[in-house]
């Protein structure tokens, strides 16, 4: 199946390397507190320990002779420290600065006995040289000269039991030396998916389309074990999961590479993000403190008055699930218009630390919360509608999350929160505004958060239909780096962080209230030329279930992503 050859004529002799800069984090790295394996350089994943290499050599470049635009680099790691093997190369577009990783292993000694036992003696090795290279795919035209300038696709084949962990790429038809090369043992490796599409080359003179990917562990979050390889999958022909790459598994009881509660004190201070307000936010946040003791109501099915919340929330239902039985509301008195507005000054993050891609990064989890969320304004070409009701509700909890390496302690990426999905985005693309400190936008009444200021279309932001998302900076802001209460970090045990009692509870934080929607959003598609009605109405069809109707969130704990990966 690997073993198909294809070619294309794009490629002329003697092409130099696109000029990429590699990026690095406008401030330096500080020296973390000591503690446990965090940011030591090496990772033990149980039987075999692990390298990031961050440095690299140009191979080949795919550079399309269709789209000028779409180039895609090919390199191989460099500076592998002795004793250690490649799985694979790396692979990136050009369109960003060169910034990646892969990983190195070696077979690791059992720490209980001599160096030469290894873990389990009625095991096969770890780690096992392949047994040849089979050619998946070159860009050679088929003469059988050296073309310079030629890349060339290697799948490396395993011996049985074991498993393939990357491709490797040569510019000349040489097979790789099988010496640099590890495949791994079945049992410590775990399945991967593709994930985001690096290159589809269709040039007209190719006999089958080839494929890039990045990859990614399938198993992803708390209870996670794969770790990611930082190599690519390729193809010239669409192939079933079964034949995708494996990346590694975790098989170590602990994930001893996690940093200890100074170490998450220490990256929170060096890298915790300002988060700026719209100029023209009403709603700001609070902390959960303030919000209960300044009228926050617990409501229960069937009883006309609210109860008072302590500070805490330890008279709030904990556990369970959302049954219906319990909401939060604001008062119905003068309070209430004072308690939507929020109080800036007492505004924290609430911070989830947790293991992610089998303890190789931490994900450092940064939760926001807003006594109200403002009614939503619509975009529809140059018109721009505020609207009375759609959007708005009790209680909004939105966050962001920073990813950390775990070899390093340098941040890797953030994840920005939008409604009812988000996007992560590469170190190399944030704003920083002190340090190593980025700078999260929060979108005006929604609380949505974005890496750079702007209006953000949620709907068809080609036609310039959907609801607006307004970032800005302005005199509105946290700075997370001192503003912040670490809730939960489970992986460090019980009694480290005591997690906060309303936390626990799993019910709606503010009322369900069902109103008639469409007739707001038909006063504005009846403006519109006939022409363009059906159109605006599918679009608007298409926008999140939260928009038609006050339903109050649930807290930070009934989200997927407390315990999964974020959505991406």
């Amino acid at each position: 199946m690997y073993g198909c050859k294809c070619f294309y004529w794009s490629r002329v002799p003697n092409l130099l390397p696109t000029e990429t800069d590699e990026f690095s984090l406008p401030a330096p790295i500080p020296q973390w507190p000591p503690g446990n394996g965090f940011a030591t350089g090496r990772i033990s994943l149980g039987e075999i320990e692990v390298v990031e290499i961050t440095k690299f050599e140009f191979i080949w470049e795919y550079n399309s002779s269709q789209d000028k635009g779409k180039v895609v680099t090919f390199y191989k790691p460099v500076g592998i420290p002795k004793g250690f093997f490649k799985l694979g190369d790396y692979c990136q577009s050009n369109y960003e600065p060169l910034r990646g990783f892969v990983l190195a292993a070696r077979e690791v000694t059992s720490p209980r006995t001599p160096s030469s036992f290894i873990w389990n003696q009625d095991k096969p090795p770890a780690l096992l040289k392949p047994l040849d290279f089979t050619l998946v795919w070159s860009s050679n035209d088929g003469r059988e000269e050296n073309f310079v300038g030629c890349g060339y696709f290697w799948l490396p084949q395993p011996p049985e039991g074991y498993k393939t962990l990357g491709f490797v790429v040569t510019n000349t038809p040489d097979k790789p030396e099988l010496e640099e090369f590890r495949c791994v043992r079945a049992d410590l490796t775990d399945i991967c998916e593709t994930y985001r599409l690096l290159l589809d080359a269709n040039d007209k003179f190719q006999q089958l389309p080839f494929r890039v990917w990045t990859t990614r562990p399938s198993a992803r979050g708390l209870d996670g074990k794969g770790v990611s390889v930082g190599t690519f999958f390729c193809t010239c022909y669409w192939s079933s999961e079964e034949e995708l790459p494996s990346c590694l598994k975790n098989t170590s009881p602990t994930f001893q590479a996690m940093p200890n509660l100074d170490q998450i004190h220490a990256l929170i201070r060096h890298y915790g993000p300002t988060i700026f307000f719209h100029p023209d936010e009403v709603f700001l946040p609070s902390s959960v403190s303030w919000f209960f003791n300044n009228g926050g109501l617990l409501y229960r099915s069937g009883e006309l008055v609210g109860e008072a919340i302590d500070a805490g929330g330890s008279n709030l239902p904990g556990g369970g699930s959302d049954d219906g039985a319990y909401w939060i509301d604001l008062p119905s008195d003068d309070k209430r218009e004072r308690i939507k507005k929020g109080d800036l000054t007492s505004a924290v993050l609430y911070v989830h630390v947790k293991p992610a891609l089998g303890g190789t990064f931490t994900d450092i989890a940064m939760w926001v919360f807003c006594p109200f969320n403002g009614p939503a304004t619509v975009k529809v070409g140059v018109m721009n509608v505020a609207l009375s009701k759609i959007g708005q509700h009790v209680c909004d909890w939105e966050h962001f999350t920073l990813r950390v390496s775990n070899f390093s302690g340098e941040l890797w990426s953030i994840y920005f929160s939008q409604h009812s999905g988000g996007k992560w985005v590469n170190v190399s693309d944030l704003e920083f505004i002190e340090g190593n400190k980025a700078i999260v936008y929060s979108s005006k009444n929604g609380h949505a958060s974005f890496p750079h200021p702007g209006s953000y279309i949620q709907g068809s932001s080609k036609l310039g239909i959907g609801v607006r998302n307004d970032a800005a900076r302005s005199d509105h802001y946290i700075d997370s780096s001192s503003h912040y209460e670490i809730i939960a970090a489970e992986y460090l045990g019980e009694g480290i962080v005591t997690e906060p009692c309303w936390l626990q509870y799993m019910r709606k934080w503010g009322p369900t209230v069902v109103y008639d929607s469409r007739a707001e959003l038909g006063k504005i598609i009846n403006l519109l030329p006939l022409a363009l009605r059906n159109s605006v109405e599918n679009i608007f069809d298409k926008l999140p279930v939260e928009l038609y109707g006050e339903n109050g969130p649930t807290g930070p704990k009934e989200k997927n992503n407390w315990k999964g990966d974020e959505r991406s």
